[in-house]
């Protein structure tokens, strides 16, 4: 067993297609194929379905799979690690965001991190938290942004910032007229909420002292959010950052939310056998560009990332 046959086995379980899987490692099917067909003698054990149309892993093939994930993951690594202790940041790293920070992060932290660090290849996707999780379990990611915290053993958490919670009111409604907004102001009959698999989502409900919710329709978005309610009244619930995206005229529907005051933390996360601390202060370095500076983590604008 050695680690190119863990990587080609790892492309064909992504095609699911020896000729896809053999293209993609810049190899012949032949090659490929008999690769993997040694790695199960090896193994005695059959790691591909062959039967099936796409192929498709056994049971087993599915643990194998997911341990070799790791394996290439921690190889990955050491690679990399050796080049930050010559004093270089190079390499590649796969980075994942929740919906609800992406639209007022990603576009500066692209920028920032492409003139910062040219070597380094990122890769950036945008999912919800638990496909995060998820991910990072399995070392399909290195690291990941969203709100904290997860309660995981096996994710480390590092707080960037802290985000207040606002509320977006129709004009039509009656507590648009308040300057500040409490939960007891917010009943969720005129709410409207993000669908299912958002964690901002839960965290509105936490805030409405009503218990019960019925609703029309669940957005995708904090923009189609913000947009249904211009057009059908109600309010939301939107982060501070997204306010920046609003025109001016829809910042004039914007209300404080007091007694309490809600937050949310956004934190920097891996898995707690991750090793490339250059590159977590890399990724926070470009953060601390673009959050306001009284957002920020204490802890964060004074000391560096430790592993």
């Amino acid at each position: 067993m050695n680690i190119q046959q863990l990587e080609y086995l790892i492309a064909l379980d992504k095609t699911r297609h020896f000729v896809r899987a053999a293209e993609s490692c810049g190899i012949t099917q032949s090659t490929l194929s008999a690769m993997i067909q040694k790695l199960e003698e090896e193994l005695d054990c059959l790691i591909f379905d062959r039967t099936m149309h796409p192929i498709i892993p056994t049971e087993v093939g599915i643990l194998i799979i997911r341990q070799a994930q790791v394996i290439l993951y921690n190889v990955r690594q050491l690679r990399e690690n050796v080049l930050t202790q010559k004093g270089s940041l190079t390499g590649s790293l796969s980075l994942a965001l929740i919906p609800t920070v992406a639209p007022y992060l990603l576009p500066r932290f692209i920028a920032l991190f492409r003139k910062n660090y040219p070597e380094i290849s990122l890769k950036i996707s945008e999912i919800h938290t638990q496909s995060i999780i998820s991910k990072l379990h399995m070392a399909e990611i290195d690291m990941a942004i969203l709100s904290t915290p997860l309660d995981d053993p096996k994710i480390l958490e590092v707080p960037l910032f802290y985000e207040k919670f606002v509320a977006y009111i129709s004009p039509n409604e009656t507590i648009y007229a308040n300057e500040e907004i409490s939960t007891n102001d917010m009943p969720r009959e005129h709410l409207w909420v993000l669908e299912e698999g958002h964690c901002l989502r839960n965290q509105v409900f936490n805030l409405c002292e009503n218990k019960s919710y019925t609703s029309t329709y669940e957005a995708g978005s904090i923009d189609t959010l913000v947009k249904i309610v211009d057009l059908n009244g109600g309010y939301t619930i939107i982060p501070e950052l997204h306010t920046d995206l609003l025109s001016e005229s829809q910042k004039l529907n914007l209300r404080k939310i007091v007694r309490p005051e809600a937050t949310r933390e956004i934190s920097l996360v891996v898995r707690n056998d991750y090793v490339r601390e250059g590159l977590m202060n890399a990724v926070a370095e470009c953060i601390k560009q673009i959050i306001p500076s009284q957002m920020l983590d204490s802890r964060l604008k004074k000391f560096a990332i430790k592993l």
